[in-house]
């Protein structure tokens, strides 16, 4: 199998970063009982959720930049900035839905983004893939061509007679 054939899509759920919600100063002060519980959430869990995620998209980019070659066949779009009532998954007024759909916008006029391997923080691609949107539809075009031949060598896809 040809690795560098794989095309992976990660598409963020939007949550605010663990750093803006907890501010080290007061994060100091914690006992055992404020890691565990604080204002409402808790730390301990999102702090190892949080981390847990960046882990999973750091060793995904170590593969598709460092073995694979192929940093392009690999896509993550995150909006990491929401706050308030747009960034609740239980809040489902139409207003809310509505200001999700114009993030979603927002999100396929941004550039290209992706994981700099030294330092760890995401960067605009500076290469030429444009934006999140151009990077869908070239992704959605290699697909649909894979799946067209895939079909083309299939002994099970009918193909459609002429008349």
């Amino acid at each position: 199998m040809d690795y560098r054939k794989l095309l992976l899509i990660s598409l963020g759920t939007g949550s605010a970063k663990v750093e803006e919600r907890y501010a080290a100063k007061r994060a100091s002060k914690w006992g055992v009982l404020g890691w565990l519980l604080s204002g409402g959430s808790t730390p301990l869990v999102d702090v190892f959720m949080q981390s847990s995620a960046e882990m999973v998209d750091i060793h995904i980019s170590v593969v598709f930049q460092e073995a694979l070659r192929s940093e392009s066949n690999y896509l993550q779009i995150e909006d990491d900035t929401l706050s308030g009532t747009v960034s609740s998954i239980d809040v489902s007024t139409k207003d809310n839905l509505q200001d999700l759909v114009k993030r979603g916008d927002q999100l396929l006029k941004k550039p290209v983004s992706r994981v700099n391997l030294e330092t760890g923080a995401f960067e605009t691609v500076g290469n030429g893939e444009g934006t999140n949107e151009d990077a869908l539809k070239r992704s959605a075009k290699l697909l649909s061509h894979e799946r067209r031949l895939h079909e083309s060598r299939s002994p099970h896809v009918k193909t459609p007679r002429k008349h």
